[in-house]
């Protein structure tokens, strides 16, 4: 719980943080300011609506899973759940390919290293 309550809190001052570095970009370029306030509001309205966001994530993928009869939530899940947004779609898509490739290479290194060692098993019987 504790760890669950630190990590909230980092993450609200990350929020807050960068909305502070947001808001006087945009100050300077318009030559105006923001108040703390404002950006305690901006800041605290951002993390409401990321959590919001991800608890509306987390039940789909669930409920993605339960339809499939799954009890695992997989990479499909998480690429229905991605499609309302074309830009989290690529990316998602993207990064998908990305970890199929790496964990078919993972596994080829495998096989090799395995037939490699079954070889020299094998030499060192005769």
């Amino acid at each position: 719980m504790d760890d669950t309550l630190a990590q909230n809190q980092r993450l609200k001052a990350a929020i807050h943080f960068t909305s502070g570095q947001i808001c006087q970009t945009i100050a300077a370029d318009c030559g105006s300011e923001f108040s703390r306030q404002t950006i305690a509001a901006i800041a605290e309205t951002t993390y409401r609506q990321c959590v919001s966001i991800a608890d509306i994530f987390a039940k789909d993928l669930e409920a993605f899973a339960r339809h499939a009869k799954r009890n695992t939530i997989n990479v499909d899940d998480v690429k229905l759940v991605s499609r309302r947004s074309t830009a989290l779609s690529t990316y998602v898509q993207q990064k998908s390919e990305e970890l199929a490739s790496a964990h078919q290479e993972q596994k080829e290194k495998r096989k090799k290293n395995s037939a490699k060692r079954k070889h020299q098993e094998t030499e060192d019987e005769d």
